[in-house]
């Protein structure tokens, strides 16, 4: 994977008014994803889907956090949707234009009352998409 150390990846929450029961939820987007061609050209479309997701975001309590590399290049643009206490979950092959479909995601989240994104109601693409579902420290068994 090539790395370019002098891209910077944004650390700042994004948070709006809304609902507060998304106060919980975080959707990390990769910032150095590119898009299917592998351009290098900037800005990347990982964080255009980061801009995207902020704007379908804009009157939600919703954070939204950008990392510099998600180790996912294989599946291209990737992002994760995080809640306290909760699964995480990993997704890829999303587009530039999937920002609406991670708040989505995020709402049917904050929602759950077993912790996991529901199944029904979830976007094709994060249906699609999943990479991963990882489990919180907490409920690991030794």
């Amino acid at each position: 994977m090539e790395r370019d150390s002098s891209f910077p990846a944004e650390t700042a929450d994004i948070l709006s008014g809304g609902d507060d029961s998304l106060a919980g939820v975080t959707i990390i987007v990769c910032a150095s994803c590119r898009d299917e061609t592998g351009s290098d050209a900037h800005p990347r479309a990982g964080e255009l889907l980061a801009q995207d997701a902020r704007l379908a975001a804009s009157d939600e309590n919703l954070r939204i956090r950008t990392v510099e590399c998600l180790g996912n290049c294989k599946r291209r643009l990737s992002a994760a949707i995080l809640r306290d206490g909760c699964w995480s979950y990993v997704f890829g092959d999303l587009t530039a234009t999937s920002g609406a479909d991670l708040v989505t995601g995020a709402k049917l989240f904050a929602t759950s009352t077993d912790g996991l994104i529901p199944w029904r109601g979830r976007p094709d693409s994060l249906k699609r998409g999943l990479v991963a579902r990882i489990p919180p420290l907490d409920m690991l068994k030794d």
